[in-house]
């Protein structure tokens, strides 16, 4: 395949040293002469493993050369790589000049160009900057229509600095947002040597996994820190500690607990995490990180409450108290805390879950119902289609089947808020529907 790639810093330089050397032809653009010229001497323009050795043999077989010319880069080409830097602005916020300025220029190349191009972002943006800032320079300065006269993926990359080329033939994933099947197939045919997860998808979501992975990998610098802090203080090994931590790969590395819903409860978390943070106050340890996790819990529970909020005068039905479903445990459960809210703002409650009701009887928190929340035990009904026809918002609070189940009984005029997805295709629900986070 004949592709250019514009910006030789570390992703463009890699990228395309790589994409030559599994037999690609590569046409690099950048308009700072040094760098092309190394590149057109064999040399690297960057300090990165491999990557000497690499460019020197791709370039000497003519599979790779560099331009500060975009226009014939883009004529002589089938694809466009885009891997311009992004900075940021002073106040935090994405620089896209280099963004635009490569955009105009494909743009302005595409006016002439006969043949079917797409253009590939491989730079870090922001969600929607595809659709918001490149397609529409793209469009404007070609005089053409995207999905007809030109194509247009999001493909991220995962690479680190001092390892990117093991990175790139052995990435976690390869990546492609793609504006449409024939935009995507092209970039698909790129990577078809590398054999590793393959996942097409829409664009925006492309955009935003980057930075779901590099916030999660800041977050766990920075939580290892901490625990690393208060480790020292107590005379504790934390390489061991957090080795030990990491054997886990059921819960602590894992998909358990990374999917978006409601806040957690329960008699554990809240109770622990409150006492590692009292600790390290004694200590006199700063854990940031550790002290935003309540509050953060905080607010999603606030957030469910200012939706219900927009209901008023309408009668809420609850399905689910426990703090999750399969269990009768009342203590610290987010979904207790929203219906205690409500009542006091004056709206109907009706509440259903089986567990709760069998621990009213027999189970271990039926002191605990009977005089911590009497108030709201008596607003329990025992019948799921009592609660369901009799109800205007319906709350799903827990991921129970019983409840999945139940919601095929909801009518056009009910309103559905779903915590915890308890579907994943909502087209079926005859009501309103509502994802707390989706």
């Amino acid at each position: 395949m004949n592709l250019s790639i514009f910006g030789l810093g570390y992703v463009g330089c890699v990228s395309g040293a790589c994409l030559a050397e599994i037999g690609h032809k590569v046409v690099g653009v950048d308009h700072n002469k040094t760098k092309v010229n190394m590149i057109n001497q064999g040399r690297s323009p960057i300090i990165e493993k491999e990557i000497d050795e690499i460019i020197k043999k791709v370039v000497k077989s003519k599979r790779f050369i560099a331009t500060s010319n975009w226009y014939k880069a883009v004529d002589e080409t089938d694809l466009a790589l885009v891997c311009v830097g992004t900075p940021y602005s002073p106040n935090g916020n994405i620089n896209l000049n280099f963004i635009k300025i490569v955009s105009k220029h494909i743009g302005t190349a595409l006016r002439n160009k006969k043949n079917y191009f797409v253009v590939v972002v491989r730079s870090t943006v922001l969600p929607k900057t595809v659709e918001k800032t490149v397609i529409p320079l793209l469009e404007k300065y070609s005089g053409k229509s995207v999905g007809i006269d030109f194509g247009v993926c999001m493909n991220p990359e995962f690479l680190r600095e001092g390892s990117s080329v093991h990175d790139f033939y052995h990435p976690p994933k390869i990546v492609i947002g793609e504006y449409d099947k024939r935009s995507g197939d092209v970039v698909v045919e790129l990577y078809k040597q590398i054999d590793v997860p393959l996942i097409r998808t829409q664009i925006k979501i492309a955009e935003m996994i980057k930075y779901a992975d590099n916030s999660f990998h800041a977050l766990k610098v920075t939580f290892a820190n901490e625990i690393g802090n208060i480790c020292k203080e107590l005379t504790i090994d934390s390489h061991k500690v957090m080795d030990i931590f990491c054997i886990d790969d059921k819960l602590n590395l894992s998909p358990y607990y990374l999917k978006p819903g409601f806040a957690f409860g329960g008699s554990c978390l809240p109770k622990d995490l409150r006492a590692i943070t009292y600790k390290s106050k004694t200590l006199d340890i700063d854990t940031l990180v550790l002290n935003s996790i309540l509050d953060s819990n905080k607010k999603q529970i606030q957030k469910v409450v200012n939706k219900l909020l927009e209901y008023k005068g309408r009668k809420l039905g609850f399905l689910g108290l426990s703090f999750k479903g399969g269990t009768d445990d009342l203590r610290e459960s987010p979904i207790v805390e929203v219906i205690e809210t409500m009542l006091g703002k004056g709206f109907n409650i009706k509440i259903y879950d089986r567990y709760v009701l069998i621990a009213r009887l027999m189970g271990a928190n039926k002191v605990y119902i009977e005089k911590e929340i009497p108030h709201i035990s008596s607003l329990m009904c025992s019948n799921i289609e009592y609660l369901i026809h009799n109800s205007d918002v319906i709350i799903v609070g827990n991921k129970v089947d019983e409840f999945k189940k139940a919601l095929k009984m909801v009518k056009e005029n009910q309103v559905i808020i779903d915590l915890v997805r308890i579907v994943n295709d909502s087209s079926n629900i005859k009501g309103e529907y509502y994802g707390i986070c989706w």
